[in-house]
């Protein structure tokens, strides 16, 4: 059976394809500013992308943000902050990122090794909670899928948290991901892209053909 999904389209770097998944009816627009990723842009490349975003769907991303660039970044446009952490992450910069933008406008992605505890101190200070497939040398965007039955244990056990299911997404997979997990939001990025970057019409075509049939 058919139920709305939330979706968000990340590493967004063009015009185009800001524009076309705009159309196509995505929820939320990711824009990275991770140096090290592949779809990383500058701050000032990323406000000037999401400007032709509607407020209320602007989601920057970034990789444990200094609380500094955060205070300076907290008022450039952005409706919501994505800081990817690892586990040793600290409280003291949980509850920073927190108090600069909010528990509702903070989503965290926690790194998270097959096995690894999930770090439910984390559920104190960000009222969304992005789970991508672990890497140990990227912070999302592998294109492999995760753990759909952590992911779902999760979601139950937590249910007043907005749960974001991210990893290796596409048109071909993410029904049966979305059944599998009962995910009332999704993530992708590699899955409809042509290279890194490059958003591919065709897979975003199909996937909102998929997800918000008309």
């Amino acid at each position: 059976m058919y139920r709305p999904v939330t979706v968000k389209i990340c590493g967004l770097t063009r015009e185009s394809d800001v524009d076309l998944a705009l159309e196509l009816g995505a929820d939320f627009f990711g824009f990275i500013v991770y140096p090290k990723s592949p779809r990383g842009l500058s701050l000032e490349r990323a406000v000037t992308l999401s400007q032709r975003v509607p407020a209320g769907k602007r989601v920057l991303v970034d990789v444990e943000t200094g609380t500094d660039e955060l205070e300076r970044r907290r008022d450039a446009g952005f409706d919501f902050f994505q800081i990817h952490a690892g586990l040793d992450v600290g409280l003291a910069s949980l509850a920073a990122w927190s108090g600069l933008v909010g528990p509702e406008r903070l989503w965290i992605a926690p790194r998270l090794r097959p096995g690894d505890a999930f770090p439910e101190s984390v559920l104190s200070f960000a009222d969304t909670v992005l789970l991508d497939t672990y890497h140990k040398d990227q912070h999302g965007g592998t294109g492999a899928t995760g753990d759909w039955e952590t992911f779902s244990t999760l979601k139950q056990c937590h249910p007043s948290t907005n749960w974001v299911l991210a990893g290796g997404l596409n048109a071909a997979n993410v029904l049966n991901a979305i059944a599998a997990t009962g995910t009332e939001r999704v993530d992708l990025s590699s899955g409809v892209e042509s290279e890194p970057g490059m958003k591919n019409p065709e897979k975003l075509r199909e996937l909102f053909g998929v997800l918000k049939p008309s």
